[in-house]
């Protein structure tokens, strides 16, 4: 029988339960899948916690998986049963053994990238495209400020950043989340429990600042992330673990002629086309080896109130999927 994790109302990681699902036959443009792997995301807490108030309710959370298409729904092209997908919506109902799916949201999965991985690196990797090629466009020779630069994303756009000859400085919380941060193409790394970051990065860059800085933490870094901008320099806002950013006056950036971003990935792949040439450039990289990225530690998905935990209580090494019972 077909399982998804529910969401009836929002809080703790005990809020999400598992019941049994009807799922019906593909309509016209959709896709039935049987899931093999489901990512585990930030973003999911929020949205259990009520941080997020993005999906209705009772409904399944979850926004990226991947397995097998089991039928097609009339007038879809470029897909039959049997082949490997993955995908990333902000539709939710990625936490269930099986699904209907938007045929437009599906990537064909290269032959090489186990549906594991690309449960772990999809929505992870089409940010850190979006990030690097897009909102900023990082060129040889500037140096960019990575906040959780040994974070599931801070990894990938480290590597990626690195790869692309920008000189990358990362902040982490711990000397061993260092260590991962500096295998990770940082040539820097700022502990910033112990270090003034902003002090840091104005020694390390003689006193410029950096050409863009990435931040993910919100709250508690941006203020200081403002501060380490360069001339022109450009502020990117993507996330909020530490909590949303207080109110701010636009004036504050005529002191450099800086520039703000707060970047949502879902409008980024919303045309098919982008979405497309962003997997490309992502499966591009993964191949080649120049951003190295491994299958996340897996747990059943029954599970994913143990999995919120691990990832919330920051116990989680490695990104984290749910398994299907079958998969």
């Amino acid at each position: 029988m077909p399982q998804a994790i529910m969401l009836r109302e929002v809080g703790g990681p005990a809020m999400l339960r598992a019941e049994s699902i009807d799922v019906p036959a593909p309509g016209p443009g959709e896709l039935r899948i049987r899931q093999t792997a489901i990512g585990v995301n930030f973003h999911d807490c929020y949205v259990r916690s009520g941080l997020y108030r993005t999906l209705p309710l009772p409904g399944v959370p979850g926004i990226e998986a991947a397995g097998i298409v089991e039928a097609v729904g009339a007038g879809v092209t470029g897909f039959a049963a049997g082949d490997r997908i993955g995908y990333v919506t902000g539709g939710y109902g990625a936490y269930a053994s099986h699904r209907v799916l938007p045929a437009a949201i599906a990537l064909r999965l290269p032959d090489w990238m186990p549906e594991r991985l690309a449960a772990s690196v999809l929505l992870k990797g089409l940010t850190a495209e979006m990030l690097l090629r897009q909102v900023h466009r990082v060129q040889a020779g500037q140096t960019i400020l990575v906040h959780a630069a040994a974070g599931g994303v801070g990894r990938i756009l480290c590597q990626w950043a690195a790869h692309l000859g920008a000189t990358v400085i990362g902040t982490a919380g711990s000397a061993a989340k260092a260590e991962v941060a500096r295998a990770a193409g940082c040539a820097h790394v700022v502990l910033y429990r112990d270090q003034d970051f902003v002090a840091e990065v104005r020694r390390l860059t003689d006193g410029r600042g950096v050409d863009a800085a990435y931040d993910s933490v919100g709250h508690d870094t941006f203020d200081g992330s403002l501060d380490c901008l360069a001339p022109r320099g450009h502020l990117v806002n993507f996330g909020q673990a530490s909590g949303p950013v207080p109110p701010f006056q636009v004036q504050r950036l005529a002191a450099k002629s800086n520039s703000l971003t707060r970047p949502i990935l879902f409008h980024y792949i919303a045309e098919r086309a982008a979405l497309e040439r962003m997997a490309a450039a992502l499966f591009a990289v993964l191949e080649a080896g120049a951003v190295r990225a491994e299958p996340g530690a897996a747990l059943p998905l029954a599970e994913a109130a143990r999995a919120h935990h691990l990832l919330e209580s920051r116990q989680a090494e490695a990104p984290l999927i749910l398994l299907p019972q079958d998969a």
